[in-house]
């Protein structure tokens, strides 16, 4: 690291200046010179003048650079950042830096250097999805999915974990996280339905602004935030049979009444990105919409941001002009990155995409450079690396989880737990915080092993209990325990391998219900899901049951839910209806055969 901060030392020497963001005016320390070619910012007065004279000064190849985004472990090193004037590196499923925070910081700030080196030093964007935590290092705090968080209906609740996210998000040595997604998934059989806060309109957007405030912050320049990303314009969540990356089929109106308020909050708070969806729009792909993502998202809701594409969204769909000239400013470009530059210059030279298109870019890019401050302090905030997976970001997390959790059915006395109890935790999902967290959990799509730092649904329960066994296969005769607490549900996935039509509960978790309930205990159902389920059967056949969604690290708010300790009492409220029968799919949220209406949950045991 010495060495590294010589190199920055000898680069730069440093001025003063005032500029702004669209929320706040800030007085920052600007590194006056940059690069190779020791361009001087500090010979400018203002924000905007900078950002002149480096458009004014840019090659086509530096910018179509800023353009790009790519994996640092998938074909890029700082070398190649430096030589292809890459503006954007983001860490996806692979290999990571190392198991600590720090090697994660000196890692990020080896390519930082890099970009520091090339001609005009512009800093690098380093971006992440820390969609529930920074839940891409093991050790740091998973939070519940936003399913979860939206069961909370805690709106400073949600904005704490963001600012608890952003912090260990800066601590791993990341500037920019793909987060908040703000889809109303309406179809449960969509595999990504727990990314969602709700079905409903106005929850989403109170989520969305509690998640933004969070992240973001009163400035980006700030040292404790990162820049958020709304996800994923627009209409992800609506397709047709909630296929991933189907066609969402609606009218301008209903896309007006309902899918853009959230948009139209995010962009009012000041979101730094907005990233488009894979879907199309009656027939008409999101990546390549010019209408929705330049006339109406930058046009009409006059967002200032940065577009960015979705995974290989430059090539995915045919040549880059095709979404450069829709309105997006980076192409997120997996390893693939000389294809997409080479092909996207040529459209240039060729006048396919015109110059104002890409200066239009360049600039939404430099700005959200320069208010997120990584023209006074490109390197990661190492200070941050400490508090990561603390125990009082642990307290939060575990707070999120005891009031996501809704109490669909409490009888016979089987809740609250006492700590004098005979209690047994049955199945697999009850010991294992894998199993409890679901997808984006360490690994892109989920893992069904424990992971460090984390504590299970057992091992809380443990904590608090007198006389607690765990029996992974089911409850057997002779089993001393009064009471069971059977903890089911889906294993975890992501995307488009969690699209389905099985929405029940296997049969083998059936078993551990029926099992229990047999031989005559207390049974008491925890559902691990990111969706809405059909439980009629197996709600009849329990005594209690909680909907848990996916809690991710902190297991042992499920265990503060259950034994009511400091005299809590449940306060989570479904995000969703719920259906009698799979062929009640799609729910309507007020239908007159809903298992559950949307907003229900017990409130007292």
């Amino acid at each position: 690291m010495k060495t590294l901060w010589l190199l920055v030392l000898s680069l730069v020497i440093f001025g003063c200046t005032t500029f702004g963001t669209k929320n706040t005016k800030v007085d920052a320390n600007v590194i006056c010179i940059w690069g190779t070619q020791q361009f001087d910012l500090c010979q400018y007065k203002t924000q905007e003048q900078m950002i002149d004279a480096l458009l004014l000064v840019m090659n086509l190849d530096e910018k179509i650079g800023q353009m790009t985004q790519s994996i640092w472990h998938n074909n890029v090193s700082p070398e190649i950042v430096r030589d292809k004037r890459i503006g954007s590196i983001i860490h996806t499923e692979g290999p990571t830096p190392g198991p600590n925070a720090m090697d994660w910081v000196n890692k990020f700030n080896e390519f930082q250097a890099s970009a520091l080196q090339t001609r005009l030093g512009i800093p690098l964007l380093i971006a992440v999805d820390a969609v529930h935590g920074q839940n891409t290092f093991e050790g740091a705090v998973i939070f519940p999915h936003n399913i979860g968080m939206a069961a909370t209906r805690n709106m400073s609740l949600i904005k704490h974990a963001a600012q608890i996210t952003a912090l260990e998000v800066a601590g791993t040595g990341f500037n920019w996280t793909f987060s908040p997604c703000i889809a109303m998934p309406q179809h449960e059989h969509w595999g990504r339905v727990y990314e969602g806060y709700t079905e409903d309109r106005d929850l989403t957007t109170a989520a969305v602004i509690a998640s933004v405030q969070g992240h973001q912050g009163t400035s980006l320049a700030h040292r404790d935030t990162v820049a958020a990303t709304a996800k994923h314009f627009i209409g992800d969540g609506a397709t047709d049979g909630g296929v991933e990356g189907g066609n969402a089929i609606m009218t301008d109106q209903v896309m007006r009444e309902h899918y853009l308020p959230p948009y139209t909050a995010a962009v009012n708070e000041g979101v730094a990105s907005i990233m488009v969806g894979f879907n199309s729009y009656n027939g008409h792909n999101m990546h390549q919409h010019t209408h929705l993502v330049t006339d109406v998202l930058k046009g009409e809701l006059g967002f200032e941001g940065v577009v960015v594409s979705d995974w290989n969204g430059g090539l995915r769909f045919g040549d880059p002009h095709t979404v450069i000239n829709a309105g997006i400013d980076i192409a997120m470009q997996p390893g693939n990155h000389n294809e997409f530059m080479a092909k996207l210059k040529a459209s240039v030279l060729d006048q396919t995409v015109p110059m104002s298109r890409i200066d239009d870019a360049v600039r939404r890019i430099l700005t959200m450079k320069f208010n997120l401050g990584l023209f006074s302090d490109p390197f990661a905030k190492k200070e941050f690396a400490k508090s990561v997976g603390s125990p009082a970001h642990r307290a939060v997390a575990r707070q999120a989880v005891r009031e996501s959790l809704v109490l669909l059915k409490s009888d016979n006395d089987a809740l609250p737990l006492s700590s004098s109890d005979s209690i047994a935790v049955i199945g697999k999902h009850g010991n294992n915080s894998g199993l409890q967290s679901g997808g984006w959990s360490i690994h892109w799509q989920g893992q069904t092993e424990n992971y460090r730092g984390a504590t299970t649904i057992y091992d809380g329960i443990k904590a608090q209990g007198m006389h607690v066994e765990y029996a992974e296969q089911g409850c057997y005769p002779d089993m001393l325990a009064s009471k069971a607490v059977v903890v089911v549900g889906e294993f975890p996935y992501a995307e488009a391998l969690g699209d389905s039509d099985e929405l029940w509960l296997s049969d083998a978790h059936k078993k551990l219900i029926t099992g229990c309930k047999s031989l005559g205990k207390k049974v008491i159902v925890i559902l691990i899901s990111g969706r809405v389920l059909a439980i009629s059967e197996d709600l009849d056949k329990s005594d209690a049951f909680i909907a848990a969604w996916l809690p991710g690290s902190e297991g042992a708010g499920v265990a503060d839910f259950l034994f009511a300790t400091n005299g809590f009492k449940p306060t989570g409220k479904s995000p969703y209806s719920w259906p009698v029968a799979v062929t009640d799919i799609p729910l309507a949220p007020n239908a007159d055969h809903e298992l559950f209406k949307f907003g229900y949950g017990l409130q007292d045991y």
